[in-house]
């Protein structure tokens, strides 16, 4: 068998990575396979640019380009950024359990009319001056304020906590949704350069034909319908190479932008995609597998824990707390005429009423943490349905790669058959253009099932929440 037909493809989705995010395949070009990833235009589509582009040709494998992506991809970039944001919020919400210290240096100089407060001059047996002063005096001093007891900043801190371990989680299913979308990308150029070689055997295959036809009308042994249906057919050839050159450009393109080369890099893919068969394990160890490692599941369970906490600070709010306060300073006329003056109090507010602000937080909180517990639920079962249905795809897939080879190979033995007649007079190049039809059929149907077999590979491991480390490994046909 051709050593080309080892090339899978496949057009590549519009992150990926409902990440969050929902992956799913399907098949394109003639039933190829897609995947979908979040967003109508996803972010892990797209990359910041690492560098300048060079003059030299980067030769650029599957690993590689998984590195590039985990370093440049704007989905993983912009999930960092939330992360950043949820511990910023959980400082915010620190910040009110924590003392709060300042100091201020005052000099105040003024003057201060008797007339506004009242003194008249003829209230007074003696001269009142409509104005006093100027006079001043000096004041330095520290305060500091710390919350004694506030159930309910206590509570909301902790829910910021949980929000910060769920951006984390988040953080790391981006991870795996970056693997899912530079594989796609990288399995999907292969596939497309196999389909030029392919398509270009099948153009001089067709050039072969038609030049024989040309050289027996000559000979006066074949009617002029034989060479124009060889001219028709090589066209058709050449129109397909042209379109599968420019796909396969415009494939690099994309992998390019997912895993953030510069503009206008040029590079080599490196690596092939062979079938290595994969005997998966019990469906039950996948599910366990998925819900103790999927990064998205954990990141829904800490959202649930977050609301329910914000539940009970929306409640707190009908509870007292108890605050203190304190300052001590220098205070006068000047600083060299100053004395030392402090101050401590501490304070219980206690809520009595608040029209009705309390009751609205907790009704909020409650539709919160009603919505945070749906969303797990239905992550669960959408977990469930991603194993079941990769573990479908992978098997339906290995069963296309071995009915497809197959008839890789019939065809082509048909095709013989027929140019051999052909050549021998026994019958017209009808035969030979339809064999010539069959091969490129099949060899076509060979390329969508094996993408179709090494995408469900990664959709396996990203379905388990194991596409970062495990991809090459699922790729080679080792599950261990």
């Amino acid at each position: 068998m051709p050593r080309f037909l080892s090339h899978p493809n496949r057009c590549f989705l519009a992150f990926a990575l409902t990440l969050l995010f929902s992956v799913t395949g399907v098949v394109a070009q003639n039933s190829a396979p897609s995947i979908s990833l979040p967003g109508s235009q996803s972010p892990f589509t797209g990359s910041e640019p690492e560098g300048k582009a060079t003059s030299e040709v980067l030769p650029l494998n599957l690993q590689e380009a998984i590195d590039r992506g985990l370093r440049n991809n704007l989905g993983l970039l912009l999930s960092g950024d939330q992360t950043i944001m949820a511990r910023g919020e959980r400082w915010k919400e620190l910040s009110n359990l924590l003392p709060n210290l300042s100091a201020r240096v005052q000099e105040d100089v003024q003057t201060q009319s008797l007339t506004a407060l009242g003194f008249k001059s003829n209230v007074f047996p003696f001269p009142v001056p409509r104005v006093i002063g100027p006079f001043n005096y000096f004041d330095a001093r520290a305060s500091v304020s710390q919350s004694l007891f506030n159930f309910k900043d206590l509570e909301k801190e902790r829910a910021a906590s949980e929000s910060l371990k769920s951006a984390g989680y988040s953080y790391k299913d981006a991870r795996e949704l970056v693997v899912l979308a530079v594989g796609n990308a990288y399995l999907m150029a292969i596939a497309t350069a196999a389909r030029i070689e392919t398509t270009d055997a099948q153009v001089k295959n067709s050039q072969a034909l038609y030049n024989k036809a040309v050289d027996q009308q000559k000979a006066g042994l074949n009617p002029a319908i034989d060479t124009l249906r060889s001219q028709v057919e090589l066209q058709t050839r050449q129109q397909q190479l042209i379109a599968a050159r420019n796909d396969f450009a415009k494939q690099k393109l994309s992998l390019a932008r997912v895993i953030g080369l510069p503009p206008g890099q040029e590079f080599l893919l490196t690596e092939k995609a062979p079938y290595q068969a994969l005997t998966p394990l019990p469906l039950e160890t996948y599910l366990q597998r998925a819900y103790a490692a999927r990064s998205d599941y954990q990141a829904a369970q800490a959202q649930v824990r977050a609301a329910e906490l914000s539940r009970r600070a929306a409640t707190a709010g009908y509870y007292p707390s108890l605050d203190l306060n304190a300052n001590y300073g220098d205070i006068g006329v000047t600083p060299a005429q100053s004395n030392g003056t402090w101050q401590v109090n501490g304070g219980l507010n206690i809520p009595i009423f608040a029209g009705g602000k309390v009751h609205s937080d907790v009704l909020e909180a409650d539709a919160q943490l009603k919505q945070a517990r749906s969303q797990l639920a239905d992550l669960r079962g959408r977990i469930d349905y991603e194993v079941r249905a990769s573990l479908l795809d992978l098997s339906s897939a290995a069963e296309q790669v071995e009915v497809a080879r197959s008839s890789v190979e019939l065809a082509e033995q048909t095709l013989t058959q027929s140019e051999d007649r052909f050549t021998a007079g026994v019958a017209d190049n009808l035969e030979v253009v339809q064999a010539q039809e069959s091969v490129a059929s099949a060899h076509e149907s060979y390329i969508q099932s094996l993408y179709a077999h090494n995408l469900s590979k990664i959709e396996l491991a990203r379905a388990i929440g194991d596409a970062e480390q495990g991809v090459k490994r699922y790729l080679k046909g080792e599950e261990h």
